[in-house]
């Protein structure tokens, strides 16, 4: 129900107020690399702000958010497979033409402003953990640095197969990972940033993984039950729950965020 379809819009509202206010917009407006969601948000922002963005996304993103973006007057640029590719492509276009390189998470405006769903929810009501999906780690960071000192929980949830944080808190620090889920479109971040890694590592956080098959499962279960359509990265934080890979203690108070809504709602069984 947020502008653009995901929590996404907060971040890039945020960077680009903070750049015109700042006096350091391009004049080409923003560029950035998405597998979907970020793009689109980054779009959305700069046609409510009255700017431009250039939006890379893999030749795999789904054709309906293509579409999207480019009803938002969007320049669209389909490269390679993944978001790595497209990623390589925003920064050489950045280069090339003076524009504005955001990204879709590593940047401290775009976790900030992501920030401030986790800040209303716990102004809200109690709150003992907050569970988020992970990609990159915008959200996560943005959700860690809002419950700071609150004594909050936050647990980080990520599909088997596109674990970027997951890795990194085992290996002692960000490195590249397989992506290979059906939850990639929104959650392929091969590696996660430096800032995501550093914020997990406090010990209110915790990273777990689900399968596939259970998000896929929440997904339908959230149509089925709740006639709510979401995207599988947008179920992925359910699909801790329903799994088990979380289990909450006895009277523990927990929200789940569905993070995007960007999906073709005719993959949905009745």
């Amino acid at each position: 129900m947020q502008h653009s379809g995901s929590f996404k819009a907060r971040g890039a509202a945020n960077l680009a107020v903070a750049h015109i206010e700042d006096g350091t917009m391009a004049d080409r407006g923003v560029v950035i690399a998405s597998g979907g969601n970020a793009g689109l948000a980054c779009a959305w922002a700069a046609q409510a702000t009255g700017t431009r963005a250039a939006v890379f996304l893999p030749q795999t993103a789904p054709a309906f958010k293509v579409a999207k973006l480019r009803s938002y007057g969007a320049d669209v640029q389909l490269v390679g497979r993944e978001y790595a590719d497209a990623l390589d492509a925003s920064i050489q276009y950045a280069n090339r033409t003076g524009a504005l390189l955001s990204h879709a998470y590593d940047n401290p405006l775009i976790a900030a402003g992501a920030g401030t769903l986790t800040a209303e929810i716990i102004a809200a009501q109690p709150v003992d953990t907050v569970i988020v999906a992970v990609g990159g780690g915008g959200l996560l960071s943005g959700t860690i640095a809002a419950v700071e000192g609150s004594g909050i929980r936050v647990v980080a949830v990520e599909p088997e197969r596109c674990r970027a944080l997951n890795a990194a808190l085992e290996a002692g620090g960000p490195l590249d990972v397989a992506v290979d889920s059906i939850a990639a479109a929104s959650l392929g971040a091969r590696r996660c940033s430096q800032m995501a890694y550093e914020l997990a590592l406090r010990p209110e956080v915790a990273s777990v993984l689900v399968s596939d098959r259970a998000i896929a499962s929440a997904r339908q279960t959230l149509w089925g039950s709740r006639r709510l359509v979401v995207e599988l990265g947008g179920a992925t934080a359910l699909a801790a729950l329903l799994s088990g890979a979380y289990s909450p203690a006895p009277r523990e108070r927990v929200v789940v965020v569905l993070c995007g809504a960007n999906t073709d709602p005719g993959s949905l069984v009745s």
